[in-house]
C-alpha cells in the first residue's frame, strides 16, 4: 500500500488561553495542503511518499527505511516508529494476538520540508496509523485511530480526518469547516531558518481573539488581512525579523492574504491572479528558500 503525504498551512493561529498542565489552548482552522499533487492543477509535488507492505510469516513487527530528506532524529524518535509502536500496543490490547499480522515494512520517502509548521512529521504519523489500521482489518474507528494519534502529536489527529477544520483544546478538538477557496493560487515559501514550538510559545500572551475562526468561511478573503492573525509572528518576528520581511514582500507582490504557517518557519500566500502568484515563485526560486506553487 502506497499513499501521498500531504501537508497543512494554518488559516489563523489564536492563542487563548494557558492550561494547568503547562500546554496552551488555542484556536486555528488547519487546511490540508498537497491533496492533490502530481495533477494539472498541482504539478510541482508537495507531499510525502508513504509504502506499508506485508510480508506473511511468524516474524510479527515493523522493519523501517528512510529515503529522500535526510532527517537528524534518533529512529527511535521518529514519529512514523513512534506510530508503528502505539498501534500494536493498541492492537495487541483489542485483538490480543499478532499471530496472523507478519511482519510490516514500512519505506518513508521523506520530502515535505521540517521545521516549517506544515505538519509534514505528523501526517507522517496519522497516515501510518491508518494504513496499519486498514492492514489489518481495519480493527479502530477514525475516532480511536486520532485518539492514538494524539499520544503523538497535537496536530496528529487532523490529518486522520484530512480535512478543513476548525481545532480547538491543543489541536485535538476538530470541527469541519466548509472553506472554499477555489480558483486561487497558494504559494508556499520555507526559508533556510528553521523556529523550534519552544521558542515559538515562550514569547505568546494569550488573549481573546478579534475574529472569531469558526465563522472564516463568511469572511470575503479579501478582508482576511485586517481580521485573520497568527499570534505566534509576534512572538517569532521579531527573534527572525527575515520572516516578517519575507510575508511584507508576499503582499508587495499581490498576495490578497499572507502569513506564517503554525509556530513556523514556512510563510505562505493567497493570490486570486495567477500571473502574480506565478512572478513571486519566479521571483522566490532565484532565493535559497524552498518554493511551492499550487491551484487551490
Amino acid at each position: 500500500m502506497i499513499k501521498f503525504v500531504n501537508a497543512k498551512i494554518n488559516l489563523g493561529l489564536n492563542i487563548v488561553g494557558k492550561r494547568e498542565d503547562g500546554y496552551h489552548d488555542l484556536e486555528t482552522v488547519f487546511f490540508p495542503v498537497g491533496l492533490e499533487s502530481g495533477m494539472p492543477q498541482q504539478p510541482q509535488a508537495f507531499d510525502d511518499i508513504l509504502e506499508v507492505t506485508m510480508v506473511p510469516g511468524k516474524a510479527n513487527g515493523c522493519r523501517f527505511q528512510f529515503m529522500g530528506k535526510k532527517m537528524t532524529c534518533p529512529p527511535e524518535k521518529n514519529l512514523v516508529v513512534r506510530s508503528a509502536q502505539v498501534f500494536f500496543q493498541n492492537y495487541l490490547e483489542r485483538v490480543g494476538i499478532m499471530e496472523d499480522t507478519g511482519m510490516f515494512n514500512v519505506t518513508l520517502d521523506k520530502h515535505l520540508p521540517d521545521g516549517a509548521g506544515l505538519g509534514g512529521g505528523s501526517a507522517d504519523a496519522s497516515f501510518c496509523l491508518s494504513m496499519l489500521n486498514e492492514m489489518t482489518g481495519s480493527v479502530f474507528s477514525e475516532k480511536e485511530l486520532a485518539s492514538m494519534a494524539l499520544r503523538l502529536g497535537a496536530d496528529c489527529p487532523f490529518f486522520i480526518y484530512n480535512t478543513p477544520s476548525f481545532a480547538e483544546g491543543v489541536g485535538e478538538i476538530l470541527t469541519p469547516i466548509e472553506l472554499n477557496l477555489k480558483g486561487n493560487w497558494l504559494l508556499i515559501v520555507k526559508p533556510e531558518v528553521s523556529v523550534s514550538t519552544k521558542e515559538a510559545f515562550s514569547g505568546v500572551t494569550p488573549k481573546k481573539p478579534k475574529f472569531d475562526l469558526r465563522f472564516l468561511p463568511h469572511l470575503p478573503l479579501e478582508k482576511w488581512r485586517d481580521n485573520v492573525v497568527n499570534d505566534f509572528e509576534e512572538s517569532v518576528f521579531p527573534l527572525y525579523p527575515e520572516l516578517k520581511t519575507l510575508k511584507e514582500d508576499l503582499y508587495e507582490r499581490g498576495a490578497v492574504y499572507a502569513s506564517m504557517s503554525g509556530s513556523g518557519s514556512a510563510l505562505y500566500g493567497i493570490f486570486s491572479d495567477e500571473k502574480l502568484a506565478r512572478a513571486t515563485q519566479n521571483a522566490f526560486d532565484s532565493t535559497n528558500n524552498g518554493v511551492w506553487l499550487f491551484g487551490i
